[in-house]
């Protein structure tokens, strides 16, 4: 939408005053005249002058989108996003409270920029591109006003005019610098300069959409138009659910957002066609206050060495010739943008030749930005860590992205009847949607799709037969191209040569004169090519024609993917005979397991024996896997041999421990397409795959999240508990709506770990129990959830922010609340108001008000308790029946008073600092409901000795729970001491065996129960 179009429907009488709402009204005498104010302070939804509720916000976002929309024309945006995108603006607007800035700086700022700090501020909603850019611009809008609003205040230009003061000194020291770093306008550098950006851009503004060109319309489009904004991830997640909190998910970004303030240096990995390149021509176009300089390393490397910045322009072959010394003096003053793609289109030992040069470029020339491009694997995790190096991955395109990438491809191709047909084969057809994860193949689907008129190939070799089909044989004939006709298979003679040179060279491109040379070797046996000459005139044919060849720089030969190299190099090796050592020579490179999948697809029945045999020769679970992949495309095989593969595959998968799972994981992505299930599959192997799936939800998002929808509506507590747990490594909102907001919650808890969960859980249906884990104002979590009377459970974990509990009565219903690690709780007593009927509490201090809490029958307590007895601190009213104590809970209060609480029935003694004395058991002995008696393995060392000798018989105890015991306790004090034990728990750690005879001898009439936890 044009933002002079959404400002006239939007810049109304009424909503206008509406966004003023946001800001604080001052009252008299209001700010410090010597002293800017936090945005925190202005707003008018936090701090003490708080009038607007989170409801608000959301009314005043609803009625921003209402009006923005209402009125002729296309909508911007597809219907069905609409409330997303009310609640995304609702969250964006929201971020105005936690921005680390003041008003002047804000004004300063401009509203451009504070609506893009806003935007990072906020939770990513997950929109499409044409969602994405209405919000955008409406935050714009609203920025706009929001700063006016600030310059309106009485206060602001006094405290303007001291800042403008206090700053004058650093001013005219910048000018000074920027005087001298700066050539004067006229001089030949700025001149050269100008020059040279307008190049840049023309040079770069176009790219090819995969596919269209096939009739007419214009091969390639505007980058502007045609471009799309893919996301990045900036962090691996670490170990899984069963290791949180330790898990760390990954902080998700805008592909062209990898600078920042903090980051000018960034490794950019991704598979081929996944939008590197096209990321580094939108960065070289965007450049607004850099040089960029555009360096392929594939050209690079042809010379002896790798330029110096004098030698950066004609290295790439830009026709203008800079003044002497230019590059250079960009460089020295830190304006330049150094953008080095292909580190993987090299051989490995050029490799680290590259890393050499780009250390000593950034030694010479600090405060540049420099970015690296490269497939995942190519280079090792820390490569350029030493180097202050940010890494960010591409990651396989989200839903969202491949639906506006089809659409956009239809409109560009006038295609626009086909479009629904193929959404809802993507949305429906999980083969086809797992080969649509980059633009180029999502192109490639659109183009067969479109030539095929609906119909689409199944399997990946026979799509790739289709789209050879068509790329050599059909795109010339109907582009209207007249000559001599080259014929599909004499092209794919001459390509799959040049295909299988390449691999074995371990390159993705070669000089033209060594493609000359490989074809004249190879002219004789294709005869229906002479015609078009010698080798020279062949090659330049099938650069031109082919669709699969180009020539990406002067001298310089390369596949237009990696894809369908591996593709014609297979061809090649098995009609060759040499099938057998291609994959032997391919085996220990991950990068070329598509490589042998394609060599198995192409080998005839006789040949694939020996090729899987040799997989599985060498007892790796990657090959092994690799083997069982490769069935898929094996259509002819004998009985004996896929039963041999599927037999060593069968001790891999499915995992049935989580060791196995996590061990089943590091044989990477390819395992996401041989998870089976949940059909079949015991609950422990249930549960091992959703493990698997989860450790690889990074590097396969999309084929991770189909492995885990399967598994939505699993009975197993297990499983489900993993599905909750590994949210946070996944598109929040995506996730909630494909895999959370199926499961049965029963015995479930949803895990929100940050902000950017919030609009995923509101648009759920409700949770009863919900854990907050990480410092979340407490104003903000009623507004997190649908409906807060629904919430019925709540915890808060690791919460700084949590000074007063009084916020959490909005969840009217609470019946259970668990505080862990909120150090600046205090005063419980507004807790009073609840129905609550359990309480824990660790990890927060000195506090008071619980004995205030009269209708508490669970209380878990591991902090030191206030006061001399258990009633001091503890609701003698209350009708307690559950009673857990650990820690330092009775360092000063003994179990003094214990029996006052004659409805007790389970006392749970954890790992104390102070053993009870004497006269605390006798509190204990007392009790008259006393049924169940919970000790922790302490209880049984030497510090205890004298605690446990005094404990006296309890008769009434039925069930004894030991925990963290590990077999060599003694436990031979208790027996004597409760004689009424039917029941005993032995709770003890994961994968740990234990004697259980050890203790069955001193309980025989007892049923002995394991608990692993």
């Amino acid at each position: 939408m044009d933002p002079a179009v959404l400002g006239t429907r939007l810049a109304s009488s009424a909503l206008v005053p509406a966004l003023r709402k946001l800001i604080v009204q001052e009252g008299p005498g209001a700010g410090l005249t010597d002293r800017a104010v936090r945005l925190s302070g202005l707003v008018s939804f936090r701090g003490e002058k708080r009038t607007l509720t989170a409801d608000d916000l959301l009314r005043l976002a609803r009625r921003l989108v209402t009006a923005a929309l209402d009125g002729p024309g296309e909508p911007p945006f597809p219907a069905a996003e609409t409330e997303p995108v009310v609640h995304a603006l609702a969250d964006t607007l929201h971020a105005l409270g936690d921005l680390a800035m003041d008003d002047v700086q804000a004004v300063r700022l401009g509203p451009t920029a504070l609506a893009r700090a806003l935007r990072r501020a906020a939770p990513d909603p997950g929109l499409s591109a044409d969602a994405d850019l209405f919000l955008g611009t409406v935050t714009g809008w609203a920025c706009d006003h929001i700063l006016q609003f600030f310059t309106q205040r009485s206060t602001f230009v006094a405290r303007t005019l001291v800042e403008q003061s206090r700053g004058q000194h650093e001013l005219l020291a910048k000018t000074d610098e920027l005087i001298r770093r700066t050539p004067p306008a006229d001089a030949p550098d700025t001149a050269f300069e100008r020059r040279y950006l307008s190049y840049v851009a023309e040079r770069h503004r176009h790219l090819t959409i995969y596919g269209i060109d096939l009739r007419d319309a214009p091969e390639r489009w505007p980058l502007e138009v045609a471009y799309l904004s893919l996301e990045a991830t900036t962090t691996a997640p670490a170990g899984s659910f069963d290791d949180l909190p330790g898990a760390v998910a990954p902080a998700r970004i805008r592909a062209e957002d990898a600078f920042d303030d903090d980051h000018d240096r960034v490794l950019l990995r991704g598979e081929a066609g996944s939008g590197k390149t096209t990321l580094i021509q939108w960065l070289a176009v965007t450049a607004a206050d850099r040089v960029p300089f555009v360096l392929p390393l594939r050209t690079l490397v042809r010379a002896a060495a790798l330029p110096a910045p004098a030698d950066f322009l004609s290295s790439v072959g830009c026709p203008l010739t800079a003044p002497g010394g230019w590059a250079e003096r960009v460089l020295g003053t830190g304006r330049a943008l150094v953008l080095v793609d292909g580190l993987d289109e090299i051989p490995a030992a050029d490799r680290h030749r590259v890393r050499d040069w780009v250390t000593s470029l950034i030694g010479a020339y600090a405060g540049n930005r420099w970015l690296l491009t490269s497939r995942p694997t190519a280079v090792r995790a820390d490569w350029l860590a030493d180097s202050g190096f940010r890494e960010v991955l591409l990651p396989p395109m989200r839903g969202a992205d491949v639906a506006t990438f089809v659409r956009r491809w239809h409109t560009a191709a006038d295609a626009g009847a086909y479009e629904g047909a193929l959404l809802d084969a993507l949305r429906t057809k999980r083969d086809l949607a797992r080969l649509a994860t980059n633009p180029l193949m999502c192109g490639l689907i659109c183009a067969l799709h479109r030539e095929r008129r609906g119909y689409l190939p199944t399997g990946r070799k026979e799509l790739y037969d289709a789209a050879l089909s068509m790329l050599l044989t059909r795109r010339d004939r109907e582009r209207g191209m007249a000559g001599v006709d080259l014929g599909e298979e004499a092209q794919l003679e001459l390509l799959q040569h040049l295909a299988y040179a390449l691999i074995l060279s371990g390159r993705t491109e070669m000089s033209r004169d060594a493609a000359e040379a490989a074809l004249e070797r190879r002219l004789p046996s294709v005869a229906s090519a002479s015609p078009l000459g010698d080798a020279p005139a062949v090659l330049s044919a099938l650069l031109l024609r082919s669709g699969l060849l180009r020539q990406p720089a002067d001298g310089v030969v390369d596949f237009v993917h990696r894809t369908f190299q591996d593709y014609l190099g297979a061809r090649h090796a098995v009609e060759g005979g040499l099938a057998l050592p291609f994959v032997q020579r391919l085996a220990d490179d991950p990068s070329g397991e598509d490589a042998i999948r394609m060599t198995v697809a192409h080998a005839r029945p006789g040949e694939r024996p020996a090729l899987l045999r040799e997989l599985l020769a060498s007892g790796t679970p990657r090959l092994t896997l690799l083997a069982l992949a490769c069935l898929e495309h094996a259509t002819t095989l004998a009985p004996e041999v896929r039963a041999e593969v599927e037999r060593a595959a069968a001790a891999l998968i499915p995992p049935r421990t989580v060791q196995d799972a996590r061990a089943l994981a590091e044989a990477g992505p390819l395992v996401l397409e041989l998870l089976p299930g949940p059909e079949g599959l015991s609950d422990e192997e249930a549960h091992g795959v959703t493990v698997t799936a989860s450790l690889l939800g990074a590097a396969e998002p999309s084929g991770a999240l189909g492995v885990l929808r399967r598994f939505r509506a699993h009975p197993s507590l297990d499983v489900r508990r993993q599905l909750v747990g590994t949210w946070g490594r996944f598109d929040p909102a995506e996730y909630a709506r494909e895999v959370l907001d199926h499961a049965d919650r029963e015995g479930l808890i949803a895990i929100c770990d940050s902000a950017e969960q919030y609009p995923a859980l509101r648009a759920m249906r409700p949770w009863a129990k919900v854990t907050f884990h990480g410092d979340h104002a407490p104003g903000d979590l009623s507004g997190a959830v649908p409906d807060p009377a629904a919430v019925t459970y709540l915890s808060l974990r690791q919460n700084t922010l949590l000074h007063s509990v009084r916020e959490l009565t909005a969840f009217s219903s609470l019946t259970s609340v668990w505080l862990e690690d909120c150090p600046h709780t205090a005063d419980l007593s507004p807790l009073a108001d609840l129905p609550l009927t359990r309480i824990g509490l660790t990890g927060c201090g000195t506090v008071t008000g619980l004995d205030r809490l009269r209708s508490l029958e669970r209380i878990s307590f591991f902090d030191e308790l206030p006061g001399t007895t258990l009633t001091d601190c503890l609701p003698a009213d209350g009708p307690l029946k559950f009673l857990f104590l650990g820690d330092q809970t009775i360092n000063h209060t003994g179990l003094r008073d214990l029996d006052q609480w004659p409805t007790l029935t389970t006392l749970s003694l954890g790992p104390l600092w102070t053993a009870p004395t004497a006269r605390d058991w006798g509190y204990v002995a007392a009790l008259p409901a006393l049924t169940e008696l919970y000790l922790n393995a302490i209880f049984f060392s030497d510090k205890f000795a004298r605690s446990l000798a005094a404990l006296p018989e309890l008769p009434r105890v039925e069930v004894l729970r030991l925990a963290s015991v590990n077999g060599r306790q003694d436990i031979s004090a208790l027996p004597p001491r409760l004689p009424g034990v039917r029941r005993l728990v032995l709770q003890t750690f994961p994968n740990t065996t234990i004697p259980v005879d050890h203790y069955a001898r001193h309980f025989p009439d007892a049923e002995i129960v394991l608990d692993q936890r």
